[in-house]
């Protein structure tokens, strides 16, 4: 069984997805976009305030579906400038304890969705 998790905190779906499923105590939480959820605006100003809303839209999912950043077991970085990797790897960090921080790959893709540079997924388990 799958339950469909929905927040009004984070931006909604732009195509046939939603924001996160859980399923038997493991949340799929779709890429997330530097989109502020309540003016709708992409931050892209900075790579580092881009990382950081995404880290803060994925932070209310989580929040919708009882979990925190300790539950998450796997996260998955897309940049569109590995230059970046740096300044994201610095903000991403500061969201995770370093001894309990998940598994994660980051590559660098051709696009992303309005352009931005970085989308963020995860997996988190509850126990």
């Amino acid at each position: 069984m799958k339950t469909i998790i929905k927040t009004s905190k984070a931006p909604l779906p732009i195509g046939p997805y939603n924001q996160a499923i859980l399923s038997n105590g493991t949340l799929f939480i779709s890429g997330q976009i530097p989109m502020n959820p309540e003016t709708k605006e992409l931050i892209i100003d900075s790579i580092e305030n881009a990382t950081n809303q995404v880290m803060d839209n994925l932070k209310a999912i989580l929040a919708e579906a009882g979990m925190d950043f300790e539950d998450v077991a796997k996260t998955t970085i897309f940049l569109s400038d590995m230059n970046d990797f740096s300044i994201v790897n610095t903000a991403y960090a500061s969201y995770f304890n370093q001894t309990t921080a998940p598994a994660r790959e980051t590559v660098q893709v051709a696009g992303l969705p309005l352009g931005v540079p970085v989308e963020i997924s995860m997996i988190a388990v509850k126990n």
